[in-house]
């Protein structure tokens, strides 16, 4: 710990901490800061999931949360506004999108729990703090309520209270539950909403989306404006604490996440980025939003009168960097000079997300790497975004505790100081961990208390000082904006419904397998609902009837030319990841179709010479035989990168020569793995060893693996820009 402000922050959190370390004039002004007066600042905070919950007001996913409601920064800042990301695409949220063009409700939900306030209720509903404490309980009870996967009927939504023990439902006042029960009845089959089976929902985001939706004029075929969004938010808020007006979506407009990784490939969606384990960094990571993604007068307002503006920690890539990325977002904090910045880093690593860095994949990021992916992917890079980095110092944590969250694939994010100080940023680190749970439980989690009074301390210190001395300009150059060359697709209930059509004139069997196949699509949303049309149907072939011939592959998965089926061997049945990898393989090659009139080995002539080598031959059938989704121009540039060489004297003919000895994938099979693999990498490990050059910089290698490498390259570009529709290099 270096700095003087660290140490007055730890005063202030810790009061055993040693008095000798402390000198007189850091103990004195640690006193001055637990009166400071923050009721007038005006503070926003930015960001999304648990990160964002907890340091505003307690994890709310906790069981245990009513029990301490009143904590973190709505405490010490009561004049908040919070900007939620809204580009989630998991759980009950996913399940929404696919009906509905509508914005990803999730996060919203746990911050507008973590923000109910005691007073905001007795206030509302005339209570006393015995009742309101009560009512905390039951309302955290009904919004964080989960309806089991197969739950199918609509008797709790349509009372909510039921999802409660009857004793704490008796407590509910009157306006509160005709609210929650009006909420609830606009989604059942009965109501003026869009009908909506519960199983799998969580509770709490219905009730959000009914709000909303009630706003819209009964108008469920596009997504809600601003307006509507609001005044359903506000109806919530005022129902059950929580201050009207504190809460914003970060857009309107409906988003998905599109990570391009450092191998070339380029996917979207959150979830699906969430458990990827894909090997490679993350190079970039982009917001595409569909409709209207004007940033909200409000949310301008409330940045252009701040005092204090907080990147609060969560997932690097997937609860901050998608707020940041709504145009004009970062602009308005940058044109903010008056307000304080600070970021609140991680603690830990996130596995398909910060596990892995550019200059050494062996690590994970530092606080540097952090600050220096906001400067790749947000417009106009890291500079003005934020003054400070607040980090957890992990000085006092045993190490058998990191050990112990090392065997669960997590390592702690450290500060390197020098690095962070050389781009210009003043890097702060404090115990923001509760060190009773710490020696108790052993785990480390950020206390919403600890990051507030953090923060508090540290705009006391501001104000009182300004910046630290030997503060410099930021060094980081002015970047542009991430890339957004691909079309934007449409929104993801309209690909759920695309998609949905096309499988509905399959032939698909057992109906399990229709069933896997459309979560499927759903979890890789960069299949193009045409990749459909290449098909007829799917079924399940038992062993006995399995006539596939093994000398080529093993794969257990296939697309048929000569019927137009995907076939999946029964074996696959016992083991869920295979049976996915194989339709995933088997539907790719279907993109191919019937291209091939004809296909032979031609072997050596051994009198000429040609001993120990032997010819693929390929004849394609003519374009509009061939049922294929590529382009004559497409199919020619895949069999080059494929190896197979054109005929000179015969455009429809390709061959690959080939030594006796030689590994080869013939070029439909290729296709299928490589499109499981880009989508998927765990769906394809075999292409793991085929790419596994990918991972050397091709200054490293000798000419014949640049060779290699530049051709393993430019697979992967064809199939991003070719047959996924992104564009750029």
């Amino acid at each position: 710990m270096d700095s003087q402000i660290e140490h007055l922050i730890e005063a202030v959190l810790n009061r055993s901490y040693p008095p000798a370390a402390l000198s007189p004039d850091i103990r004195a002004r640690a006193a001055s800061v637990h009166s400071f007066d923050c009721s007038t600042v005006r503070a926003v905070v930015f960001g999304g999931g648990t990160g964002l919950s907890t340091v505003i007001g307690g994890n709310s996913q906790l069981a245990t949360w009513p029990e301490n409601p009143n904590v973190g920064l709505k405490k010490i800042f009561p004049l908040l506004d919070v900007v939620v990301c809204t580009t989630d695409d998991g759980g009950s949220t996913g399940k929404l999108l696919q009906q509905l063009p509508m914005i990803g409700i999730g996060d919203m939900r746990k911050a507008c729990i973590s923000m109910i306030s005691s007073r905001s209720l007795e206030t509302a509903y005339g209570m006393n703090p015995k009742q309101s404490s009560q009512a905390i309980r039951l309302i955290h009870r009904i919004f964080s309520h989960r309806f089991p996967a197969g739950y199918g009927g609509f008797k709790a939504l349509a009372d909510p209270l039921l999802v409660a023990p009857a004793e704490m439902s008796k407590s509910c006042p009157a306006p509160l539950k005709e609210t929650l029960r009006r909420l609830g009845q606009f989604l059942c089959p009965a109501g003026q909403g869009p009908a909506i089976k519960p199983g799998g929902h969580c509770l709490g985001n219905m009730l959000l989306t009914a709000a909303i939706l009630m706003e819209t004029g009964g108008r469920f075929d596009r997504p809600a404006g601003t307006a509507e969004i609001r005044t359903g938010l506000d109806r919530i808020a005022l129902a059950i604490g929580v201050r009207p007006g504190c809460l914003h979506p970060a857009s309107a407009a409906p988003g998905d996440l599109v990570f391009r990784y450092a191998s070339g490939v380029e996917v979207q969606g959150e979830s699906k980025s969430t458990n990827a384990r894909r090997g490679f960094p993350v190079e970039a990571v982009y917001a595409e939003y569909r409709g209207n993604y004007a940033l909200s007068s409000r949310i301008i307002r409330a940045v252009d009168n701040a005092d204090l503006i907080v990147l609060a920690p969560g997932s690097l890539y997937t609860s901050v960097m998608p707020v940041l990325q709504v145009p004009g977002l970062a602009d308005a904090i940058r044109a903010n000079r008056r307000a304080l910045k600070i970021l609140g880093a991680n603690f830990w690593i996130e596995e398909g997300e910060t596990d892995i860095i550019h200059a050494d994949k062996r690590r994970g990021y530092r606080i540097s790497e952090l600050i220096e992916a906001y400067h790749r992917n947000v417009p106009g890079g890291a500079a003005g975004l934020f003054d400070f980095v607040l980090s957890a110092n992990l000085e006092l944590v045993p190490g058998s505790i990191i050990r112990n969250y090392a065997l669960e694939g997590k390592r702690p994010i450290y500060l390197d100081r020098q690095n962070v100080e050389a781009m210009g940023v003043h890097p702060v680190e404090s115990t923001l961990f509760a060190l009773d749970q710490l020696r108790q439980a052993g785990v480390i989690q950020h206390n919403p208390e600890k990051f507030a009074l953090a923060v508090r301390t540290m705009l006391y210190s501001w104000r009182q000082n300004g910046l630290p001395k030997g503060r410099t300009a930021t060094r980081l150059k002015t970047k542009k904006a991430p890339r957004r060359s691909r079309v934007s697709k449409p929104f993801l209930c309209a690909y759920r419904e695309a998609v949905d059509s096309e499988l509905a004139s399959k032939v698909v069997h057992p109906r399990r397998l229709r069933d896997i196949l459309r979560e499927l699509l759903w979890e890789n949303r960069d299949i193009n609902p045409s990749h459909l049309a290449c098909f007829k149907g799917a079924r399940v072939i038992a062993a006995t009837m399995w006539n596939r011939s093994t000398e080529w592959d093993n794969v257990m998965g296939y697309y048929d030319p000569e019927d137009g089926f995907l076939k999946i061997h029964s074996h696959l049945s016992a083991d869920p990841v295979l049976l996915r990898g194989n339709l995933l393989i088997a539907l790719g090659e279907s993109l191919l179709g019937r291209y091939i009139q004809e296909r032979r080995w031609i072997s050596a002539d051994v009198s000429a010479g040609h001993w120990g080598w032997r010819t693929f031959e390929i004849r394609l059938r003519p374009p509009r035989q061939r049922a294929c989704l590529l382009s004559p121009a497409q199919l020619h540039a895949y069999l080059g990168l494929a190896r197979m060489v054109q005929d000179p004297g015969h455009a429809d003919v390709y061959r690959i020569t080939l030594n006796n000895h030689d590994g080869f994938i013939a070029p439909g099979l290729l296709f299928g793995l490589m499109y499981a693999w880009y989508l998927d990498n765990t769906c394809a490990p075999i292409m793991e060893n085929e790419m596994s050059m990918l991972h050397w910089h091709d200054a490293t290698l000798i000419p014949h693996q640049v060779t290699e490498y530049r051709r393993k390259k430019a697979l992967i570009d064809f199939f991003r820009n070719e047959i996924f529709g992104y564009g750029g290099p």
